[in-house]
């Protein structure tokens, strides 16, 4: 009996198609007074990546026959995926979000969301749907990791990424593509890059703090330029990759002259990894790596992380993440950046 139940009930959380368009139309009315959910005090929630994050959803009267839904606005195909409906008394999770959420229910008006493990690709906007008859209504969070944008091109040589391309080669290195939003924050702290690169949305873009010839000319000002929307089959660029701290990860540096095979080696020695570039960069930002030392990394390049600039350190002005590019791999010339993760 009790297991007919749970299933009946089950049954009537049934979510409608597992996607669908998250877009208000154009001079549509604003939402409406909440008269079942409470406003949050705070719309964004700030988190790291592993951790534990709750989305505030309280409602203030329970309505009869009511649901909860828990959904995400997907920035690379401008949809929203369903994430959890609940009745109150039961739930039932959808996605690839399902293994790591949870209602927080800490008493009966409280429909919050907890993420476990927060991942990259967790970050963004959030609704909270209270479904009624008519008189649905709903609230809008965003999830915020703390991370760094950088550039990224493989050996070969700028604008090789088809769109897919340059998606997978930023979740390679411990990172995902940057959304607009991350790209222009990165732009406002400093980041001028003059080739190209794709971000989630399949746009491309390059962000601009000094105008100069080459980069569009002395007469453009600066900020984010865009190629718009671009064929994501055809048409190839680099890559904007987004990356934030790991919980209980350290990055570090092995002093020695080793090639590219002896370098994987090390860190193995060492019960790690040899580092990925997203995860020197996360390292450099987050817990302020400063070394003047070439090292290998996962994907072949040599680099090194300066938060303090020197003229002994390549003498550039600014902190940053530099790069001697792809060497060849038989050259016993660098130490090696390992990674250990929790």
């Amino acid at each position: 009996m009790h297991r007919l139940l749970l299933l009946s009930s089950l049954w009537l959380l049934a979510a409608p198609p597992a996607s669908s368009i998250f877009q208000r139309p154009t001079g549509s009315p604003a939402p409406p007074h909440l008269q079942y959910l409470l406003e949050p005090l705070h719309t964004t929630v700030h988190t790291q990546r592993g951790a534990t994050a709750t989305l505030p959803c309280v409602l203030r009267a329970l309505p009869r026959n009511y649901r909860v839904k828990w959904s995400k606005l997907e920035p690379a195909n401008y949809r929203e995926s369903i994430i959890l409906i609940t009745n109150g008394l039961y739930h039932k999770n959808y996605g690839p979000l399902s293994p790591r959420v949870r209602l927080r229910h800490s008493h009966r008006y409280d429909a919050s969301l907890t993420i476990t493990d927060v991942a990259l690709e967790d970050e963004g906007r959030y609704r909270c749907q209270l479904v009624n008859g008519l008189e649905d209504e709903s609230v809008s969070l965003t999830l915020h990791l703390e991370g760094v944008v950088f550039p990224y091109q493989p050996s070969n040589g700028r604008y090789k990424f088809n769109y897919h391309e340059a998606k997978r080669a930023c979740e390679q290195q411990d990172s995902r593509l940057a959304t607009y939003q991350q790209l222009y924050k990165a732009w406002t702290e400093g980041l001028d890059w003059c080739n190209a690169g794709w971000i989630l949305d399949g746009t491309v873009h390059y962000p601009i703090i000094n105008s100069r010839e080459p980069c569009g000319g002395h007469l453009l000002l600066p900020g984010v330029r865009t190629y718009g929307a671009r064929d994501k089959q055809k048409d190839r660029f680099d890559a904007f990759c987004f990356t934030s701290a790991l919980q209980g990860s350290q990055v570090y540096f092995i002093r020695a002259h080793l090639n590219f095979k002896e370098a994987g080696q090390a860190c193995r020695n060492h019960g790690a990894a040899i580092a990925k570039v997203g995860q020197l960069y996360s390292a450099w930002k987050f817990s302020q790596l400063d070394r003047c030392d070439g090292g290998w990394l996962a994907d072949g390049s040599v680099r090194y992380p300066i938060t303090t600039p020197r003229e002994r350190c390549g003498g550039l002005p600014d902190p940053g993440v530099r790069s001697f590019g792809f060497p060849s791999k038989e050259l016993r010339t660098y130490g090696t950046y390992c990674f250990v993760g929790k």
